[in-house]
């Protein structure tokens, strides 16, 4: 019984971290908090700006199952792999599948100097229709 309340306090933990992952802002990342509704982010899909680039970072195959229109894959094991990709001055909204792996990578990206980004949190918060083809 102890081991499962210990597993229970654990997953709870877990979860509480991941979850207060939605909503971070890097340094120069504080414009983006506009688009933190799914609905001022629907908003920004269908105008898009060219100055705002959507990363999906869940796996290459989870994106193919359905992602937020005009995001861009960039699976988070591949982020560090792919910075040449990612221009510094760009503005970036990142999202996973419940926010901890935008997290990650949002870390990861400071480490390396980018100060222009914004955790949306997890595509499951994405009421809308998903695209699966482009």
């Amino acid at each position: 019984m102890k081991r499962f309340t210990g597993i229970l306090v654990f997953a709870a933990l877990i979860l509480v971290i991941f979850s207060c992952s939605t909503g971070y802002t890097s340094t120069d990342g504080t414009d983006l908090e506009k688009y933190l509704s799914p609905e001022s982010l629907q908003v920004l899909t269908q105008n898009p700006d060219s100055t705002i680039w959507i990363i999906d970072v869940r796996p290459e195959s989870a994106y193919n199952n359905g992602h937020i229109p005009t995001a861009k894959s960039f699976p988070s094991r591949d982020v560090l792999n792919r910075l040449n990709e990612l221009p510094k001055s760009q503005n970036l909204i990142f999202y996973c599948e419940t926010g901890g792996r935008a997290q990650m990578v949002i870390n990861n990206l400071e480490n390396e100097g980018y100060t222009r980004m914004f955790n949306w949190g997890g595509y499951t918060r994405w009421p809308y229709d998903p695209v699966t083809e482009e």
